[in-house]
């Protein structure tokens, strides 16, 4: 089998979709404010599971359109989606035969896994599904809900092979092929039954990736923590999920979205240390993404139609020895171009760009915007044994936002050990 990580490690970003009964109260129960985590409200404010379980007489998203998302997706220029087939409640967004407790037994009546797989297939996108294997707060023998059932009593084996295991084969074997399987909170849950878990996905689908949250280091690539981006570069494959806003479900009052260049600024953090973003939305109770934040997420695809060489299909940037006061820097290794991202754009002539350590030699330097050639100089100090390399941008900043230029190498860029 070809490395089945490529398409992953070129993707560089996806769009996550948590979505449940969770979007209905969208953070608050009966005058209480969920904590944190809409998504979590269940749990956090322990509501009883037969109260909660009566919001699947409500579900019932009227205006839910998978092809929306999916070429929106698109147009956002994300390679993968992520959606919540089963999350910690426990309540499957899908036909399932092994619980009742689904999308299926709703006024909605319709599988919405079966969909969304349809849609990207349609449209040429990779689809994958979220699995929550440990938690599930219907179950009584799985892990987290401790106020409807007694954990002295759990037996989580009786879950996980009653439950758990035939619900990820159901995933793997009636939606089509599915680029990965992103588990979360393994906590305590024994090594050999995350084994176990990984192995049975790769049975149904050896192409299908396993992502980091699986546990113990099992997965076919790292997970970061929920938004948060690693100090230094890594060589291996990896991926940072990230909100846009304080939480991953829909909340009727959290619309604190990050502005367009907050998102652009992280996907370039994340892409030059060499991992993915997974951006995720959380539609509300009919289906819907808040408008807010498809208008930034519209921005940053709008950016990304222009200067998306600069994010597709590259490594992790080398780490040169002094700090970048000016921004960040992503790398084409197959093209051996550097891509500078200037966000504090110079202010006073001749507003040049500096970089010390680069030791190759620079043959070109362009505006990837439009292709104009940007006017460059090299120089090596002998007594201080330091390479420079300075660039000369137009006077007039080109985006405000993040202005990109590539700098072609004479070959695999080399940096100079200060």
């Amino acid at each position: 089998m070809k490395d089945k990580l490529k398409w992953f490690k070129d993707a560089k970003y996806g769009l996550f979709i948590h979505w449940g009964l969770y979007a209905i109260p969208g953070g608050e129960w009966e005058g209480r404010l969920a904590p944190h985590g809409t998504e979590w409200l269940m749990r956090n404010l322990q509501v009883p599971l037969a109260d909660y379980k009566k919001l699947a007489e409500r579900f019932n998203p009227v205006d839910f359109d998978p092809y929306y998302y999916v070429r929106k997706a698109k147009r956002w220029g994300m390679k993968y989606i992520v959606v919540t087939a089963k999350h910690h409640d426990g309540f499957a967004m899908y036909d399932t035969k092994v619980s009742d407790y689904s999308v299926m037994n709703t006024p909605y009546g319709k599988d919405i896994i079966r969909q969304f797989a349809d849609a990207c297939a349609a449209e040429g996108m990779t689809f994958c599904v979220y699995y929550s294997q440990m938690q599930d707060w219907e179950d009584p023998n799985a892990d987290g809900n401790t106020w409807d059932f007694d954990p002295a009593k759990k037996e989580f084996k009786r879950y996980f092979y009653n439950k758990c295991i035939p619900q990820v084969k159901e995933l793997l074997t009636n939606y089509g092929p599915i680029g990965l399987i992103w588990f979360d909170t393994p906590y305590e849950m024994p090594k050999a039954l995350c084994q176990e878990l990984a192995d049975v996905v790769h049975e149904c689908q050896p192409a299908c990736l396993v992502n980091g949250r699986v546990g113990y280091g099992i997965g076919d690539y790292r997970q970061a923590a929920d938004n948060s981006i690693p100090r230094f570069a890594r060589n291996d494959a990896w991926e940072c999920p990230m909100t846009l806003n304080a939480t991953w479900g829909y909340s009727h009052r959290d619309s604190d979205f990050k502005a367009p260049s907050a998102v652009l600024e992280n996907l370039v953090r994340v892409v030059g240390k060499g991992g993915n973003l997974l951006l995720n939305v959380g539609p509300d109770e009919y289906g819907k993404i808040p408008e807010a934040s498809a208008q930034v997420l519209d921005t940053v695809g709008e950016w990304l139609a222009v200067n998306g060489k600069s994010i597709y299909n590259t490594v992790s940037a080398p780490d040169f020895p002094y700090l970048i006061p000016w921004g960040e820097i992503t790398y084409n290794e197959e093209e051996t171009t550097l891509f500078f991202h200037i966000k504090k754009y110079p202010t006073r002539a001749p507003y040049q760009v500096h970089l010390a350590g680069l030791k190759n030699r620079v043959e070109k330097v362009t505006l990837l915007a439009d292709g104009s050639e940007i006017p460059f100089k090299q120089s090596y100090e002998t007594a201080r044994d330091e390479c420079r390399f300075n660039i000369f941008m137009p006077a007039v900043c080109p985006d405000a936002d993040d202005t990109v230029v590539a700098v072609k190498l004479d070959g695999k860029v080399e940096v100079q050990k200060i």
